[in-house]
């Protein structure tokens, strides 16, 4: 059983059974503690992107089983979920999820975030229970998704961002 505890203001600690992982790591299937920097899966969809606006073939993550984390690529090159509202129809989909929050610094650890979904109705129409996101050294994010609540919803990807960020 993973259950989490808060660490600070923002950052999250998972636990594995008895054990406790120490700031910054996750709880794997096999109840051992990992840096999910060192072990995520690379997610290079391009439709993802947020300059996207084809709705031509709509994606939709409610469908999609997350299993770990996972670090954003468009193109080959390490981007990030956007922080910001996104327009309606873009990023492959009619809703397009964003983070609803900043992003971390390495020194937080890991932390949760909610994310939400733009419709005609606003930016934050639709509401996604909270993914979690750690800053990795390198200069990228991973992010640990959830299943989204709705079609057609799916996560965003764009913004390159700073080394200065982290």
């Amino acid at each position: 059983m993973i259950s989490l505890s808060p660490v600070a203001d923002s950052s999250v600690l998972f636990s594995c059974g008895a054990q406790q992982c120490p700031a910054g790591q996750d709880c794997s299937s096999a109840n051992t503690c990992y840096d999910p920097c060192q072990s995520y899966t690379s997610l290079n969809d391009s439709w993802r992107s947020t300059n996207n606006t084809d709705q031509s073939n709509l994606h939709c993550d409610q469908n999609l089983q997350w299993q770990g984390w996972y670090r954003m690529f468009l193109e080959g090159t390490s981007v990030r979920m956007p922080d910001y509202c996104v327009p309606i129809q873009r990023c492959g989909t009619h809703a397009p999820m964003w983070i609803d929050g900043t992003h971390p610094s390495i020194q937080d650890k890991v932390v949760q975030r909610g994310v939400c979904g733009s419709w005609t109705s606003g930016c934050c129409t639709f509401r996604s229970n909270p993914i979690h996101i750690k800053a990795c050294p390198g200069n990228y994010y991973v992010y640990k998704f959830v299943t989204s609540n709705n079609c057609f919803l799916a996560y965003c990807a764009g913004n390159s961002f700073p080394s200065t960020h982290l």
